[in-house]
């Protein structure tokens, strides 16, 4: 199997101390490089130094003992991207206090369910938020038993707490860190729900400095001089190493932004903060392709772009390239793996597939009997590196079917071909049977998406009049275009041009809009019931 030269990829000898603890580090190093006045974090509202992030980070650990917190209690973070985001989960970590980065898109019911699973103790909360808590709150007592505390980010109504009051509790000067190992408990992460109910999983302290040496240093290339900008959000595990734990190992300055990414917005910050390095998802640079505003190339200032969340499209990735000069360095990461394991490359750059293995990560693909499956097979991708979550909190069944040994089970099915490039073929559990034959949802949705007419499609099983299955298609279609029977059959044909006849839709339906969990993927069980 051919791969890449050895030095073009060679994963980094990573070794962390025993007594670690991540904040300490990742806020440290930069003060102890010599970059206390460069811009860290920069949101609408101003900007923060790396020596004012320091001073903060210290303020807010010393003041959550005034909130009767203790190492290894939990708190969840409900916050928007803002500079108190930062402050908040990191001085968590360094007081030895476990953060939960939360989906702030979530339903009241969602929210009652991780805070009660978690046994958070504080609930800190954007006010902006406050409405889908505020059912919880006036009945706190019963409803969340667990909870103590609830600190508000830029307001007080509705809490205990505003966030600025707390941080004067703090003591001012450095607060020393909490006597953590490389192997505790640091963060945690609630999966997105894109196949179910959401699982806690447990990050360790060591995971964001590996995937930002394994990955964003040697294979993203991010610099000191980048400034960065992620439409995925920090409470994503994509969005926390590409807006926190990247641009804090090298020095790097991030652009936060708390609204959500619409054409509009993004295209507001690549132009006025002139980020070098964008962070996207395949819904979001269709969107952005589709609209009329979008700036002229010589108004950015972009040097890279990249995938993640689900796999971007050949046709995207090439139409991008088109217009911006730009790649988008497509790539597969996981909650469980915190980042990208599986990624193009600059200089290597095969649009359509998900590019080679991140140095530093072993990759296995698997038939049905657990066996390795043969080369151009489709197979269940396994991936043993040092970044695994360590499980899924109260969740032991889940856990061991997960996490098996040094080998984690991805739950996506991929093929590799014999250059050692990985494509991807869907989830495990959204996998087609047709005649017999595995097709790929994927496959199908990346045909689609080739037609003039469609922005975006969703393909998943549907049994027919013989209760047999075959492909049924979503698709939301761009503007100044009407569905209809006519395009329905135009479109099929236009898969038969260019998949095995077997693969075509035998339905299209005509949608406003796909089911999606916030961070973009494509909720397909949805679609299916």
């Amino acid at each position: 199997m051919a791969t890449p030269p050895a030095d073009a990829r060679a994963a980094p000898r990573i070794d962390i101390p025993r007594a670690y603890n991540a904040a300490e580090d990742l806020v440290g190093r930069n003060l102890a490089a010599g970059r206390g006045g460069k811009a860290a974090f920069i949101d609408d509202s101003g900007r923060c130094t790396f020596a004012e992030l320091a001073a903060r980070v210290d303020r807010f650990a010393s003041s959550l003992a005034s909130l009767g917190l203790e190492s290894e209690h939990r708190v969840m973070v409900a916050m928007l991207d803002s500079l108190d985001w930062p402050v908040a989960f990191l001085g968590a970590i360094k007081a030895g206090v476990v953060p939960i980065a939360t989906n702030t898109l979530l339903t009241t019911r969602d929210y009652e369910f991780m805070l009660n699973d978690s046994r958070a103790r504080v609930l800190f909360v954007s006010a902006a938020l406050l409405p889908q808590f505020a059912p919880l709150l006036a009945e706190r007592a019963t409803k969340l038993p667990h909870l103590r505390h609830v600190v508000v980010c830029g307001g007080e109504a509705g809490g205990d707490l505003a966030f600025e009051a707390l941080m004067q509790r703090g003591a001012a000067g450095p607060f020393k860190a909490a006597a953590t190992t490389r192997d505790d408990a640091c963060f945690w992460l609630y999966s997105s729900g894109s196949t179910g109910t959401p699982k806690g999983t447990v990050h360790l302290h060591s995971s964001m400095r590996e995937t930002a040496e394994l990955y964003a240093v040697p294979v993203l290339g991010i610099r000191e001089t980048d400034v960065v900008f992620s439409a995925a959000k920090l409470f994503f595990a994509y969005g926390l190493g590409n807006s926190l734990s990247f641009p804090l190992a090298v020095g790097a300055t991030a652009v936060l932004m708390g609204e959500r990414p619409t054409p509009q917005s993004v295209f507001k910050r690549l132009v006025e903060a002139k980020p070098t390095i964008f962070y996207g998802v395949p819904t979001l640079y269709a969107a952005l392709l589709a609209s009329a505003e979008f700036p002229q190339r010589e108004t950015l200032s972009l040097r890279l772009c990249t995938s993640a969340g689900e796999a971007l499209p050949a046709d995207l990735g090439r139409r991008w390239k088109e217009k911006t000069g730009v790649d988008i360095l497509d790539g597969i990461g996981s909650t469980e793996m915190l980042h990208i394991f599986l990624s193009n490359a600059p200089g290597d750059v095969h649009y359509g597939t998900s590019g080679r293995p991140v140095p530093g990560y072993r990759l296995s693909l698997r038939d049905e009997h657990g066996a390795e499956a043969k080369p151009g097979e489709i197979g269940d991708l396994f991936i043993a590196g040092p970044t695994a979550a360590s499980q899924y909190w109260n969740q032991r069944e889940k856990t061991r079917d997960t996490f098996r040994g040094e080998w984690t089970r991805s739950g996506d099915k991929y093929t590799v071909d014999a250059d050692g490039l990985y494509t991807y073929s869907g989830r495990s559990d959204d996998m087609l049977k047709v005649s017999g034959i595995y097709v790929s949802p994927f496959e199908v949705e990346g045909a689609l998406g080739t037609h003039e007419a469609v922005l975006e499609a969703a393909v998943v099983g549907a049994e027919d009049e013989n209760k047999l299955v075959k492909p049924k298609a979503f698709i939301v279609l761009k503007s100044g275009h009407s569905g209809g029977d006519a395009l329905a059959e135009t479109l099929k044909k236009h898969v038969k041009d260019k998949l095995a006849p077997y693969k075509y839709p035998r339905w299209i339906e005509f949608v406003a809009e796909l089911p999606k969990t916030a961070t973009g993927k494509i909720q397909r069980f949805k679609l299916r019931a």
